[in-house]
């Protein structure tokens, strides 16, 4: 036997590995570390695509296809096609006749004539008038039937898709089975209006009449849905076109109608369609700029799916409240751009659906929000780009993965405790439980441990310290491109004290108008503030209270700013400001200063911006306490604040 095999694209390759969704967070991660918020971020993940798959399509990529098919619906041909079909049948009858009554000289082929010269020039005013006319010629008569058929293929055409095939070869038979299935149609539509519809009842009229519905709809709510969507292609159709021709389109339809005796029930029809879904763009006109006239069954059928694409294009740019991948209808995906498109939407719904499933977002009163989990990996994400940016030839400046937390070992050990940090004593683990006669023999041969049996490496007792890290929120961070920047260490001081020095107590507090304490969930998602003011008094008011409650801590003061303090907090608890600085601003910021210095708390600024006022203030801040002011660039803020951090623990 021979095989043969190849690529698979019946959907999405069963053999493929599964997708890490902590790839999928990282990448919003560069985008919420670079100054984003999560929802914009996860937006901009979903439009790019999944990361590192180069064959699944992003909601940008489908956007483009949908805006390329539109324009070329739009430039494939005209609307009027089958009126100048009409009046191209209608002019070959009439000249057919004219040629078989010139040559008899009776009274009677003049007055035929005559007739014929005085038709209304409108088309279906003269098809109407030629309804009972007694054509002489033969070739004449067959070309106007021509012309009927002609007509009742394309009005139902437009109304049922795929009746212009079952009408190829009209008898009276097949137009008294339309008109039995619109009856019954509109009875099912009536009955289920009383709420006495059921399934068995749709699918006993889809066995009798399933063949005129190409689609194959499965129940009743799926065949309104491809009527509506196509009779309101057919209502924008006339609204597309001058009032000369919808006028006469609307008369040539409502005269075939008549004569097929479908008037009453297609008024029914539409009637029930329209009160079904008034959501639908009923009237609202569409340009088509081809040349190609189309028929009235093709030019509906671009209409609709023109429609489909405009709706479709509205929920793939996902740019309105609330937006989410839900949103986007998976059947008019799958018609406008095929299958493969499902499997590309899917996969980005996945992306959305397992970063909540797995904890990493959360939808809270319709917002999004980053959970504690997510921004612990952020956080981490950050430290190593901190870490790849210091100089790994600095002693202790590097990421170092293989080292305790809870100091340099002494090379003794002692019994282990409930919560000790330190390593397990390995070698001297197993051999306790030997000594306690917990070898297995049999089968199998080792060595079954108690709790009693383990014992730790003794460590030198490292020093705990309160940090604070105080970061300038105002509106002039945003403006100067820092505040992403300034996140983006915050997150990683973060990371780097939950990480490495667990037993540190870490503050972030950042401060606009008033200063306030910033948990680490919500670091990631935060935003700068606009408004007036850097009220660096607050701040250290809060910061010297973290301090008080940790009198036996290390005390660690870092400050990111960008400006002079400009308000300080009254009495009553508000906020005053004022630009340049007022004196009394000045004063008691800097009696928090020197508060901080009783405090032992060295206080080192980050300065992000030259001003002369700033660095006069800094200065000041500097002699009085003994901290050290630096002037990183923003892209550089990470890498010095961390290396402040650990020069400081090292020191201490």
């Amino acid at each position: 036997m021979a095989f043969r095999y190849g690529e698979y694209h019946d959907g999405p390759d069963p053999l493929a590995p599964p997708y890490d969704v902590r790839a999928a967070l990282d990448e919003m991660g560069d985008a919420i570390l670079s100054g984003s918020t999560p929802v914009h971020a996860l937006r901009d993940l979903l439009k790019r695509g999944l990361p590192g798959t180069q064959e699944r399509r992003g909601l940008d990529d489908m956007l483009r296809e949908v805006r390329k098919r539109r324009r070329d619906l739009r430039e494939r041909g005209r609307l009027d096609g089958t009126l100048e079909r009409a009046r191209a049948l209608l002019d070959k009858a009439i000249g057919q006749e004219r040629a078989e009554l010139f040559p008899d000289p009776s009274d009677d082929a003049r007055l035929r004539e005559a007739g014929l010269d005085a038709l209304p020039e409108d088309t279906a005013s003269a098809i109407q008038e030629l309804s009972t006319y007694d054509w002489r010629s033969a070739a004449a008569r067959q070309t106007f039937e021509e012309l009927r058929d002609l007509l009742r293929r394309e009005v139902l055409d437009s109304q049922f898709k795929g009746l212009r095939d079952a009408l190829a070869n009209p008898d009276p038979q097949a137009m008294e089975r339309i008109r039995q299935m619109m009856s019954d149609l509109n009875d099912m539509l009536d009955k289920d209006a009383r709420g006495e519809h059921t399934q068995a009842d749709f699918d006993a009229f889809m066995d009798k009449h399933g063949d005129l519905f190409p689609e194959k709809p499965r129940n009743l709510e799926e065949l309104v849905d491809i009527l509506a969507r196509r009779a309101a292609a057919t209502q924008r159709m006339l609204a597309s076109m001058t009032p000369r021709q919808r006028e006469e389109l609307s008369n040539l339809i409502n005269q075939t109608l008549d004569q097929a005796g479908l008037s009453d029930q297609m008024r029914r029809l539409g009637e029930a369609l329209y009160s079904r879904r008034p959501d639908l763009a009923w009237n609202a006109p569409e340009r088509l700029t081809g040349e190609e006239p189309l028929g009235m069954g093709d030019a509906v059928t671009a209409l609709e799916e023109l429609a489909d694409l405009t709706q479709l294009e509205t929920a793939l740019r996902q740019d309105y409240p609330g937006a989410r991948l839900d949103d986007i209808d998976e059947a008019a995906v799958r018609r406008a751009l095929g299958r493969s498109a499902v499997d590309d939407l899917e996969a980005l719904k996945r992306i959305e659906r397992e970063l909540e499933e797995q904890g990493y977002l959360l939808r809270r009163r319709g917002k999004l929000e980053l959970t504690p989990k997510a921004v612990r990996r952020l956080g981490e994400t950050a430290l190593r780009r901190v870490f790849s940016s210091l100089d790994a030839g600095r002693r202790g400046d590097h990421d170092q993965h293989d080292a305790g937390s809870a100091g340099e070992l002494t090379g003794s050990s002692r019994p282990w405790r409930f919560g000790d940090e330190q390593p397990i004593d390995v070698v001297r683990t197993l051999v306790n439980g030997v000594r306690s006669g917990g070898i297995m023999l049999g089968d199998r041969v080792g060595v079954r441990l108690s709790v009693d049996d383990f014992e730790v490496a003794e460590t030198e007792r490292r020093s705990a310290a309160a940090v604070c890290l105080l970061v300038d929120l105002s509106y002039s961070m945003a403006l100067r491109g820092t505040w992403a920047a300034a996140k983006q260490t915050a997150l990683a001081l973060q990371a780097l004290v939950a990480s490495k020095f667990p037993q540190d107590a870490v503050q972030i507090i950042g401060f606009s108008n008033y200063a306030r304490v910033l948990q680490p969930d919500e670091l990631a998602g935060l935003d700068w503030d606009m408004v007036q003011g850097t009220n660096l008094h607050h701040a250290l008011l809060i910061a010297g209270r973290h301090l008080d409650r940790h009198p036996d801590f290390e005390p660690v003061v870092l400050v990111v700013t960008d400006g002079e303090p400009t308000a300080h907090l009254m009495r009553n608890g508000r906020s005053a400001f004022e630009w340049p600085p007022s004196h009394e601003t000045l004063e008691l910021t800097l009696a928090e200063v020197d508060k901080m210095t009783r405090r032992r708390a060295t206080i080192n600024v980050f300065m992000l911006a030259a001003d002369d006022r700033l660095k006069e203030f800094v200065d000041e801040v500097a002699r009085r306490n003994g901290g050290r002011v630096f002037s990183p660039s923003a892209d550089r803020l990470g890498e010095y604040v961390v290396s402040d951090f650990l020069r400081l623990r090292r020191a201490r």
